[in-house]
């Protein structure tokens, strides 16, 4: 249910703030907002939970609400996908949102920002991602890539020919779709493909909406994109994806290669950050409870990532405990 969420716990000026602008930006566009209120249907304020940040991290936090739906339904969960660096800057850090989905650490400009404005981001780790190269099916010519070969496609003035990376492919020009630059995608295939001596290319359809690139590369023979599994394992038979060689061999993305470290360097973790300040309210600390808790489960491999560990679940339990008892003991 889309509802613009209503005051509560000091918080409705900014969280409606929140969804007016993710609603009226092209960049924040509201995805979508969880949860059947009988509270709101008497007149009464809606408890809410507000979530900005990745589009990677998106299908596993909109899983994880709608589950938690079925358990709180006074409880209204809205969440938009804004790119991590987009709902850190723009949202969590200026104080209108409970939590950031991010595909990459926070920086430290970014903890700079919130601590400016009162906001401890507290990290929790909810899966692992192997971020992933597809191309169209009919791109018969190509299966694997080298990660020197990505980088050569993907960097500033780099290959604009397939036939530019190796002279037996076509000598067609690429199609580039790629993550926006306010995605933490963005940020990690920077780091993991592009290097620090050189620039990602500035000449590609840059998007937060990952099923626009889908759209995109099943639309032209000689397109190219990235992003996160999840969207490509919703549609496997119309996009094809790229093996990876780092050095030993071809290795495919998939929740096993990623889990067992062969799919090198594009496996990632994913995380989402609470406001420890939010963390007060007992709807936000019973999601962010929640959400923990799910991350370890079924529920995460269901939309294309990697669960955490039991360990990894119990540290977020323990560092979300601690925060809690600091804001409310």
């Amino acid at each position: 249910m889309v509802r613009e969420p209503t005051s509560g716990g000091g918080r409705g000026v900014s969280r409606r703030g929140f969804l007016a602008v993710a609603g009226a930006g092209a960049t924040a566009g509201l995805s979508g907002c969880l949860g059947s209120n009988p509270i709101a249907a008497v007149g009464g304020d809606p408890r809410e939970v507000a979530i900005a940040g990745s589009s990677t991290v998106f299908p596993v936090a909109e899983a994880i609400a709608a589950a938690f739906d079925e358990e709180r339904s006074d409880v209204t969960v809205s969440i938009s996908q804004t790119g991590s660096g987009g709902g850190f800057s723009n949202f969590f850090c200026p104080g209108m949102t409970d939590l950031n989905n991010a595909s990459r650490e926070i920086s430290e400009g970014e903890i700079e920002q919130c601590g400016d404005n009162g906001i401890t981001p507290i990290e929790f780790t909810v899966a692992t991602d192997a971020l992933t190269v597809v191309v169209n099916p009919e791109a018969d010519w190509i299966d694997c890539l080298t990660v020197d070969e990505l980088r050569e496609i993907w960097r500033a003035d780099g290959a604009q020919r397939w036939s530019d990376v190796r002279e037996e492919w076509p000598d067609e020009e690429f199609e580039f779709y790629g993550a926006d630059t306010t995605s933490g995608t963005f940020d990690y295939f920077v780091e993991a493909v592009i290097g620090e001596d050189a620039n990602h290319r500035s000449n590609y359809y840059a998007t937060e909406r990952d099923r626009t690139i889908v759209q995109g590369v099943q639309g032209n023979r000689h397109a190219i994109g990235y992003f996160g599994f999840s969207f490509y394992s919703e549609n496997p038979d119309s996009i094809k994806a790229v093996a990876i060689d780092a050095g030993d061999g071809c290795v495919s993305p998939s929740l096993e290669t990623a889990m067992n470290g062969e799919y090198t360097p594009l496996a990632r973790p994913l995380f989402t950050y609470a406001a420890q300040q939010s963390l007060a309210e007992p709807e936000v600390r019973d999601f962010v409870r929640f959400f923990i808790e799910r991350a370890a489960t079924d529920i995460v491999s269901e939309v294309g990532y990697v669960p955490i560990t039991e360990e990894v679940r119990d540290e977020n339990l323990q560092r979300l405990e601690e925060a809690v008892a600091e804001v409310t003991g």
